[in-house]
């Protein structure tokens, strides 16, 4: 496995994972361009685990031409049906947070391939980031509330996070951005699913100049306990609401797929992938046929401690380890 050191202490390896089904996107190459759950946010239903590191404040973490490098390696690995609708920028902390993403972007469009960022919003209040973004050709950010109690309960902000600049800031970018921006709202039960927080939220969705607002709930494994999706009729309340307020809607509510490329390197390609992206059993075995190797290669990697299987929704699904030891960086 490729791994490489910088000057600023961060370990480079895994950067760039899929290509990988996506719901929104089609078939997606990710960039995990922060390192292992640095975050504005703690968000519960997370699906790659608690926040490591809390932080609001942008910093360089990786060189952009070492990620591009990466990104062309891979792209040259992939068979002509294995091209990427989108090179996507969605890592397991807050992509924003990375002060190169803007010259990252631009490098990254001359591939010819659509690029994409993934946010949770938190930082768009920054004018720098919003320039930034305007490069991107599709920008999604995350809005699971406009009630500040409940932001505090579902998103578990940095204390130097403001809401209400937030829901402003994204206002204002929704008015200059020429891109396709979309909205993501993620549904817990007994959190954030009640036909208050719906119209409260559906009231401010529609001075929002987006293409979509997606209505999402967990389909993966989540950082806490006891956090479970909405309801079916509760999804389909918040639905109606965002509808009958003249949001185009779409519910993030199934499973992606099993149409996870394959280099041929089995241990490499689960490792790269469920970094990011919990990987169902049956996605899995899909994985171990393209790469023609056996359950033994799994088995190896769980007792090593590097995947852990995870039981939800009575699926089970695999999900790379992180140990705390692994992550090498300075404050």
């Amino acid at each position: 496995m490729n791994r490489h050191h910088y000057s600023n202490g961060n370990i480079m390896e895994n950067i760039i994972f899929g290509p990988v089904p996506s719901r929104r996107l089609g078939r997606s190459i990710g960039i995990n361009n922060i390192p292992h759950k640095v975050c504005s946010y703690s968000c519960v239903y997370c699906q790659i685990g608690k926040t490591v590191k809390m932080q609001f404040a942008r910093r360089e973490f990786y060189p952009s031409d070492a990620i591009v490098n990466q990104v062309e390696q891979k792209l040259n690995s992939l068979d002509t049906k294995d091209l990427p609708d989108y090179i996507t920028i969605v890592s397991d902390g807050e992509p924003t947070l990375d002060t190169n993403l803007g010259e990252l972007i631009v490098k990254l469009k001359s591939f010819g391939f659509p690029v994409a960022v993934i946010s949770n919003s938190s930082l768009i209040d920054n004018k720098d980031l919003q320039a930034e973004l305007m490069n991107a050709d599709y920008v999604s950010l995350k809005i699971d509330t406009v009630n500040y109690s409940t932001w505090k309960r579902i998103n578990k902000p940095h204390k130097g996070l403001d809401l209400s600049s937030i829901l402003t800031a994204i206002q204002n970018f929704s008015t200059n951005y020429t891109g396709k921006l979309v909205t993501e709202t993620m549904l817990i039960k007994g959190v954030n699913d009640t036909r208050v927080e719906f119209i409260q939220l559906a009231q401010y969705l529609h001075n929002i100049k987006s293409d979509t607002a997606y209505i999402a709930i967990p389909t993966r494994p989540t950082a806490f306990e006891n956090i479970r999706p909405a309801d079916e009729a509760i999804v389909v309340l918040a639905y109606e609401i965002f509808t009958s307020r003249s949001i185009s809607t779409e519910l993030l509510t199934g499973y992606e797929g099993n149409a996870f490329a394959s280099s041929g390197h089995f241990t490499d390609d689960i490792l790269s992938i469920t970094a990011v992206h919990p990987m169902r059993s049956d996605a899995v075995l899909e994985l171990m046929a393209k790469s023609k190797t056996t359950e033994e290669s799994l088995n190896l990697l769980i007792d090593n401690d590097l995947i852990k299987p995870i039981k939800f929704n009575d699926q089970i699904y695999y999900l790379r380890k992180f140990l705390n030891s692994r992550i090498n960086f300075r404050h």
